[in-house]
């Protein structure tokens, strides 16, 4: 009895072992799969990299687009302007037009543009949803824009990590706002 005792204690502590080891090798595989992911994810070290952000005071209102490219090598490319009357929505779509256009003229290998902006992202890489019939032309410019160069990949990310862009539109709103208004000055 006491040597089947043994073979008992002895085959239960495989059994935990092997579980154990088939739960490293999980958590490896798993690790393995979550880098993979994110590798799939960060940009070529050639790729030229893009922010846009738009605003509207109110909403609507007055919009401010901003955008910022940056190459491989660290230059950096700022948009900041006033882009007349609309909502926040259209503001979006023109701070990417914006940024796609000035890409337009670097002509970069590939490019990485972010937004906060889900819809504008979704609709542009996407047969998704514009937002609005009159969102519609913007879509399409900027889809006629991507198609102009070489490889371009659009991602979303949260409004706190596009900050710098977010920026540039506020300050081109509020440039725009100091300015009088027409018949006031």
């Amino acid at each position: 009895d006491a040597g089947l005792l043994c073979m008992l204690i002895a085959a239960r502590k495989l059994a935990k072992l092997e579980l154990a080891a088939g739960l490293v090798l999980r958590r490896r595989q798993k690790a393995r799969q979550l880098a993979q992911k994110k590798a799939e994810k960060l940009p070529d070290a050639c790729a030229w990299l893009a922010w846009f952000d738009g605003s509207a005071h109110p909403n609507p209102g007055r919009i401010g687009i901003g955008g910022l490219l940056r190459s491989p090598d660290g230059r950096t490319l700022e948009i900041s302007a006033a882009a007349g009357h609309g909502d926040s929505n259209q503001a979006e779509y023109l701070a990417l037009i914006a940024v796609l256009e000035a890409a337009i003229r670097i002509q970069p290998q590939q490019l990485v543009v972010y937004g906060d902006s889900q819809v504008v992202i979704n609709a542009v890489t996407t047969a998704g949803s514009t937002g609005t019939q009159a969102l519609q032309p913007h879509c399409e410019r900027a889809k006629l824009l991507v198609s102009q160069l070489k490889s371009v990949k659009l991602a979303w990310i949260p409004r706190e990590k596009n900050t710098v862009a977010d920026a540039l539109s506020q300050q081109a709103v509020g440039s725009w706002l100091a300015q009088p208004a027409l018949g006031q000055q």
